[in-house]
């Protein structure tokens, strides 16, 4: 018996195979209407709205550009459209940002007036939604029908379903900030007759969203499952209907053609984004929302570069260049520091196209760890990194504990701060899948918890956003051609290593010898006669 056939990934295959599939297919599978109007919706689109006419709850796992948010709205207005008697109820649709809602909010304009014969509908608002107090009310578009029922679309808010009977709509779930939380709400919909749509295209393996697909394909969940990928939506009719809505005369020539395009655009993204196979890995580590939300104004972050010639520079002059920098640049922020609380830091190094950067954290009374300021090196010779990692550690407040990637370049930088500082204060850390998944989960419960505090910054926001789950771990993918290799994760690594250094137990304790002591003219009679007598 032979062993399954490896399938070859849709992305591969060419603008030439493409058009001969799609000349086979229609040979075999003639369509009436081609020479005619054609229907309003497509094939896979009528099977969305025939799948949620029968089911509670279905999801819909889908490719970009194939129009399933637009048959949603179709079927959002024949749902609020009709009388009570006839299965009528309200919609409440959720994107995960206003400008979704207002689109869809178009959207459903718009087949309001395609099914006039149906329906009379008032113009779409905006509105304030109240979900609980003035304060608490957020923008949304409504649109309200003779039926007495409405459509009503916002961003997502879990808290939005709560005390709502109807239709929910979520679109691009995966992507929603706490999708689990929305759909638990959403929920409660299903007690009164009501009934839920999912559609989204995926954000990784990991991710809520494809584990609840694995769980209705699994036969875990009772809800219905579609699937319409890329390929699935040409062969149903989709380019022909661009070329329809575009006045252009359909030919497989073309629609192989604008394939090849759409493939060149996604590259390798095209598996998620076009076929339905979610990434490995479960989406980002730090969602940019949250991100945001532990970001403080005025927090300094210093950035210094030098040109390539610098590196040839005299050994004295490079350090008196560096020395400068450090007096004006980094000794005002440093003397700033609270001398109460303890501080530490975490240095993640590069050289060429990656950057150094040093994250100091101090421990507040609370525990929440705050970020005083961030320095950032590009171009600068390893001598001069060692000469400011130093300048930085030995002017920190009760310094506790520091921790270096010494992967790759950095081990050299590493070891030279653990000699300098001792090795249970200034730790070379190897990085490895086992060090990740040991740390970064505190990292981002910090996050969570509003227990930490990070800089306002276009770019750091965008290195801690680039991490993503890898097998149920963080990491930071590799660089892919065309993209920008002027950040790559660094500043993510350095909080990550900063943060772990504030979770250290490393004894503290001070030592003055007897001699000081009674130097100074402090200690008792015994100590000062001792000393006279040479003791010590």
């Amino acid at each position: 018996m032979s062993g399954p056939v490896e399938l070859q990934s849709p992305r591969l295959i060419s603008e030439a195979e493409w058009r001969k599939l799609r000349l086979d297919s229609l040979r075999f599978a003639p369509r009436p209407d081609r020479d005619g109007i054609p229907s309003v919706l497509l094939t896979y689109q009528q099977r969305l709205l025939n799948t949620t006419s029968r089911h509670a709850i279905t999801v819909c796992e889908k490719s970009r550009r194939t129009g399933m948010t637009w048959a949603a709205g179709a079927d959002a207005v024949l749902t609020s459209s009709s009388a009570k008697s006839s299965g009528g109820m309200d919609t409440l649709y959720c994107g995960y940002n206003l400008d979704m809602a207002r689109e869809f909010i178009d959207v459903c304009a718009m087949w309001a007036k395609v099914f006039d014969q149906a329906t009379t509908a008032i113009d779409p608002e905006q509105f304030l939604f109240d979900e609980g107090g003035e304060e608490k009310a957020i923008a949304a578009f409504r649109i309200k029908f003779a039926s007495g029922f409405e459509i009503i679309a916002l961003a997502s808010r879990p808290r939005s379903f709560r005390g709502r009977q109807g239709y929910a709509i979520i679109d691009e779930a995966a992507f929603h900030d706490d999708l689990e939380a929305v759909m638990k709400a959403a929920t409660a919909f299903l007690m009164w007759g009501g009934k839920i749509l999912v559609i989204s295209t995926h954000n990784g393996e990991d991710h809520y969203f494809n584990q609840l697909v694995k769980s209705i394909r699994g036969g875990k969940n009772p809800a219905a499952l579609l699937r319409i990928d890329f390929d699935e939506a040409l062969h149903e009719g989709l380019y022909e209907r661009i070329c329809y809505v575009q006045g252009k005369t359909w030919t497989a020539e073309l629609e192989a053609k604008w394939r090849a395009e759409i493939m060149a655009f996604y590259g390798d993204a095209a598996d998620e984004e076009l076929f339905c196979i979610p990434r490995e890995g479960g989406g980002v580590f730090l969602p940019g929302p949250l991100v945001e939300a532990r970001a403080r104004q005025g927090v300094p972050v210093l950035r210094l570069q030098r040109s390539p010639e610098f590196t040839h520079w005299a050994q004295h002059l490079r350090e008196a260049d560096i020395a400068d920098w450090c007096e004006r640049e980094l000794l005002p922020l440093l003397k700033a520091l609270d001398p109460a609380l303890t501080h530490c830091m975490g240095a993640d190094y590069g050289r060429v196209s990656d950057l150094t950067v040093l994250w100091p954290l101090a421990i507040q009374r609370t525990l929440k760890r705050t970020t005083p300021f961030v320095v950032e090196m590009r171009g600068i010779p390893f001598d001069q990194q060692k000469q400011v990692q130093n300048y930085l550690i030995r002017r920190l407040p009760k310094y506790s504990a520091s921790k270096h990637d010494a992967t790759g370049l950095g081990m050299s930088l590493a070891e030279s701060a653990a000699q300098e500082f001792g090795l249970l204060r200034a730790e070379p850390v190897m990085l490895s899948v086992l060090w990740y998944r040991e740390n970064a989960q505190p990292l981002k419960t910090a996050f969570e918890d509003d227990m930490i505090e990070i800089p306002a910054d276009a770019d750091i926001a965008s290195d801690l956003r680039a991490a993503i789950l890898k097998n149920g771990v963080a990491s930071i993918p590799a660089i892919k051609n065309g993209q920008n290799k002027d950040r790559h994760g660094d500043a993510f690594v350095a909080l990550l290593l900063a943060y772990a250094a504030s979770r250290a137990i490393v004894p503290m304790y001070g030592y003055e010898s007897l001699r000081t002591i009674a130097e100074d003219g402090r200690g008792d009679d015994d100590d000062q006669k001792s000393f006279r007598r040479g003791l010590y």
